[in-house]
């Protein structure tokens, strides 16, 4: 260990190669996208009924899905994968993009339930008295809304799928289907350290986070002030 003695990118080149880092790269925005996808579309058309609707079944599916987010994710580790075999899923990206939605939604569910709970419905009334039918209502009225409390759940959802190492793990185990983790968790010798590999590869690693964060940081902090104040 010591200073650097002059500039070079070497380390940086061998990492990316040995990380294949183009391909783990796609791989984990691949299922990024489509986690978000379908997390952000499923959990709004979700929470839209659960905050409007004054019903003791509603209150019940909220709790339910609530529920869900203390579970464990090891505890349906063993179940999932037996899911995922019987559904010829493994090794497939839609699989783990199956198993992220299943894992975020309750908290997506919760994240916007409680926002559109500070919604005022008379905006939806007076599109209904317009004629607006309840997709149309839906897409251009309420899904508009969304928008500060989407960001700030899209970064939340984008640090931990491109941080989590054991879903890819356990349901990825092709070379051509890890994401960036896994291969950088293959770079780990639990015998030797080698900085001059894990360090660039620690910086990669973050590299896309850190980009995600400065597109998304202006809804973050809308969507931590929305609601905070009633005018």
């Amino acid at each position: 260990m010591g200073l650097p003695t002059r500039l070079t990118f070497d380390n940086f080149a061998n990492t990316i190669e040995q990380l294949h880092y183009g391909r783990s790269v796609l791989n984990t925005v691949l299922i990024l996208v489509g986690t978000s996808v379908l997390v952000v579309v499923f959990g709004s058309l979700a929470s839209y009924p659960l905050a409007r609707i004054s019903r003791r079944w509603t209150g019940w599916a909220y709790r339910l899905f609530i529920l869900g987010m203390s579970l464990p994710v090891f505890v349906t580790l063993a179940p999932l994968y037996l899911l995922m075999r019987d559904l010829g899923l493994l090794n497939s990206l839609f699989g783990v993009v199956l198993i992220y939605t299943a894992t975020y939604l309750p908290i997506t569910i919760f994240f916007y339930t409680s926002f559109l709970r500070q919604v005022p419905a008379e905006l939806e009334e007076a599109a209904a008295i317009d004629g607006a039918g309840f997709f149309r209502m839906f897409w251009q009225i309420v899904l508009p809304l969304l928008r500060p409390v989407t960001g700030t759940l899209l970064v939340y959802i984008a640090l931990h799928v491109w941080n989590d190492l054991v879903i890819p793990l356990v349901f990825l185990n092709e070379p051509e289907t890890r994401t960036v983790m896994v291969n950088a968790y293959a770079l780990v010798n639990p015998n030797t350290v080698e900085p001059t590999m894990l360090f660039p590869a620690a910086v990669l690693g973050v590299l896309p986070l850190l980009i995600v964060f400065l597109v998304l940081q202006k809804q973050v902090v809308a969507g931590m002030t929305a609601g905070a104040v009633k005018g």
